[in-house]
């Protein structure tokens, strides 16, 4: 780090000097405020450390220009007095200085200190970007859809947000069902948005993705040396839930061993950190969601009856796109209205042809598919229409499904090529992807990520 020493004593700045930079960081002295504001023209430090009594000015003066500065004020200050006064502490700390020392400073202590202030520096900032970014990504969900498969689940969904706001007390369990694509995640948005916990945080978990060495120290949580590298305390996803939702995508892909543990927190609502000795309220509500058959899961012996039972409370099941397909037009229509505000975009129009494309496909992709398309379609339209040109689907798989593999293969691109493949083995293991991944010699992330390339 570079940090910016203000202290007019030399021996004790070369002393400090010398001690940072056996720690890594890169400290500049300045003997004067007149000094400091030359080195602050030139660059910004990540921490300064501000002696109160210096010869041409006041530090806690100085630190007051700071805190008014329309650049300055971000940056940490440590503040340090030979004299000890309670009422420089108090006024310092009132000004916004992020910590205090008392000289003589023992430079383990000051080390430590800097550590400190560096580390709650970079988590505020870590918290002020996620707060933007779920304030930039929390639009309303809307669920669109006038078919009677929807309509059901909105009411279904409804009622359930009725009874729990009713209660207040009460933390349900919601398992979502459908296939990838459905749109699990808006609905689970949809609950989470539409109650009166709102302004609590969600928290999506998507269970295959977590590397599975890591996956109970992010869910469960742990203490400063439950294990190696553990050198600070950490609060799992369940407990960061707050009172809000927590989502559980993919909870399926669970591994056995965790499956335990997720049920005892669900029965007992107490969640215990690895490492911990106390365990701790879990005030959340909960919503899991899958693509795959559980049922037949815990007949395989890959999931646990009981774990499926306590999930099983409160089932929805979304419906693929290709049983809705009266959704397929208002869906298409309001994903153009997302982009086009997107990207600052007057929305264009489909063409007759284009819609009569769209109702006719059968969007193995479901949703997801439907979007990602759209959003292509409205990208390439130039005119202010968008048709059957624009809108790129992969209609060789479904058409030409009794072709000669080569002469169907050799029409499409290689990434068309991949995604029909990756389709095809998904397909095979009924959207086991663990199994999908071995058959095609690839690892359950790489997987994944494709997945996510594909919007499969």
């Amino acid at each position: 780090m570079n940090i910016l020493l203000i202290e007019d004593e030399t021996l004790f700045a070369k002393s400090v000097m010398k001690r940072l930079q056996r720690e890594g960081h890169t400290p500049t002295i300045a003997e004067t405020i007149s000094d400091a504001y030359m080195v602050l023209e030139k660059t910004l430090p990540d921490i300064i450390l501000l002696d109160v009594r210096l010869p041409d000015a006041s530090g806690l003066d100085f630190l007051q220009v700071l805190r008014e500065h329309q650049t300055w004020h971000v940056i940490p200050v440590v503040m340090m007095t030979a004299y000890g006064e309670l009422e420089d502490a108090v006024r310092a700390m009132k000004l916004g200085a992020t910590d205090y020392l008392k000289k003589p400073v023992d430079l383990d202590e000051l080390v430590l200190t800097v550590n400190k202030v560096m580390q709650t520096q970079k988590l505020s900032q870590q918290l002020d970007y996620s707060h933007v970014r779920e304030t930039h990504g929390s639009e309303p969900v809307v669920m669109v859809g006038q078919s009677n498969a929807m309509q059901a689940i909105k009411q279904q969904m409804e009622r359930v947000i009725q009874l729990v706001d009713r209660a207040q007390t009460e933390y349900p369990v919601i398992l979502i069902n459908g296939e990838t694509g459905t749109g699990k995640d808006v609905l689970a948005r949809y609950y989470h948005q539409s109650g009166k916990w709102r302004d609590k945080p969600f928290v999506h978990v998507d269970c295959a993705a977590l590397p599975k060495d890591l996956i109970e120290a992010e869910l469960f949580g742990y203490e400063r040396g439950a294990f190696t590298n553990a050198h600070q305390a950490k609060a799992g996803l369940i407990e960061v839930a707050e009172d809000g939702t927590l989502f559980l995508d993919e909870v399926g892909e669970l591994p056995l061993e965790l499956q335990s543990k997720l049920l005892n927190v669900l029965e007992r609502r107490q969640i215990r950190r690895i490492g911990a000795t106390q365990e701790r309220a879990v005030n959340a509500h909960f919503i899991a969601a899958t693509n795959r058959d559980l049922p037949q899961m815990v007949a395989d012996g890959e999931f646990r009856s009981d774990l499926y039972f306590r999930l099983n409370v409160i089932q929805l099941q979304m419906p693929p796109l290709r049983e809705r397909k009266i959704d397929i037009a208002p869906l298409a229509a309001h994903f153009v209205e997302m982009v086009a505000r997107r990207y600052g975009l007057k929305p264009p129009v489909f063409t007759e042809t284009a819609v009569s494309a769209l109702q006719d496909y059968d969007w193995p992709g479901n949703i997801r598919e439907l979007q990602h398309i759209v959003e292509r379609a409205v990208m390439m339209s130039a005119d202010g229409l968008i048709d059957v040109s624009q809108l790129i689907m992969q209609t060789t798989i479904t058409t030409s499904q009794q072709l000669d593999p080569v002469e169907v293969l050799g029409h499409m691109t290689l990434e068309q090529v991949e995604k029909y493949l990756l389709e095809k083995a998904l397909e095979r293991t009924a959207g086991n992807v663990s199994r999908a991944a071995r058959e095609q010699g690839m690892t359950r992330m790489a997987m994944r990520y494709r997945m996510e390339k594909y919007q499969l």
